[in-house]
């Protein structure tokens, strides 16, 4: 059986490839649909099949998924763009005769009032349109989305957000690239929709608290409007309509729109999502 991943060079992507390979796949038949694949040597080194095909590029994917048969539909990161590019991937597949799919969606995607999920519930609705078999993984948040700044977060004593009192049930990016992996090597998984979060249902004071506590350093919740948080993502450097989308669904976390109960991550990696200390200790700079 073939397996190809989509973006296997990205952050998710990698950690899936390393989850399949932990999990007994032979790594001849993996396969990395990558952009540049440059980027996947270390891949190819382990006996990875690394083709290239970028989203966009219709004929390069459906040669990229001759063969295949299951993929790993990992969610475009352009904003915006995602609809047209997983159609792409989706109709390239059916062209390969590729049997069956999983997706990365959004948690709630097909009723959650979340920006964000738009494109994930549209991406949805091509899949059930295709006649492909697939199965939904609808990740929450990861904590590593609370890392990328963490040393700023740190030096300014401040966790800046949205979110008000609500919750989020975010789990450790490998969490849910072992769910994948988990999906992708069982039998009996057409139809299926996972609803992913992890344990810990954590509010932002919560959180700053665990910062607080790993890194020896006082960091404190400031709860903004949606308009203020936006402000300071763009002031951050981050391009307007990604800077939107994240404002946007931090303000959904007050309506619970990235908290779970579902258990359904838990059930698939036979464990307790990975504590978000472990996540912000593999993250927190070096104390000098």
């Amino acid at each position: 059986m073939t397996i190809a991943i989509t973006g296997a060079t990205g952050h998710l992507g990698r950690l899936v490839v390393d989850s399949l390979l932990a999990r007994g796949a032979d790594a001849g038949d993996l396969v990395a649909v990558v952009r540049d694949p440059a980027k996947a040597a270390d891949l190819a080194a382990k006996g990875v099949q690394v083709r290239a095909a970028d989203y966009t590029d219709r004929a390069a994917l459906e040669s990229a998924l001759a063969g295949v048969d299951k993929l790993l539909l990992i969610s475009s990161s352009e904003v915006g763009q995602r609809l047209p590019q997983h159609t792409n991937v989706i109709e390239a597949a059916k062209t390969a005769g590729v049997a069956f799919i999983a997706y990365t969606s959004v948690l709630d995607a097909a009723d959650s009032a979340l920006t964000l999920a738009q494109e994930h519930k549209a991406t949805e609705e091509v899949l059930a349109a295709s006649g492909i078999e697939h199965a939904l993984l609808r990740n929450g948040w990861y904590w590593e989305n609370y890392t990328t700044d963490l040393a700023g977060t740190i030096e300014r004593g401040v966790l800046a957000g949205a979110a008000g009192d609500g919750r989020v049930a975010a789990a450790a990016r490998a969490d849910y690239a072992e769910a994948a992996a988990v999906v992708l090597l069982a039998d009996g998984q057409a139809g299926k929709v996972y609803e992913l979060g992890g344990d810990q249902r954590l509010t932002y004071s919560e959180l700053a608290q665990q910062i607080s506590e790993v890194v020896g350093a006082k960091v404190e919740y400031q709860d903004l409007t949606q308009e203020q948080y936006q402000s300071v993502l763009e002031g951050a450097g981050l391009p307007a309509p990604v800077a939107a989308m994240l404002a946007d669904s931090d303000t959904g976390v007050k309506t619970g729109a990235l908290e779970t109960t579902s258990g359904d991550l838990q059930a698939l990696i036979g464990r307790s999502s990975t504590p978000v200390a472990e996540v912000l200790r593999r993250s927190a700079p070096v104390r000098g």
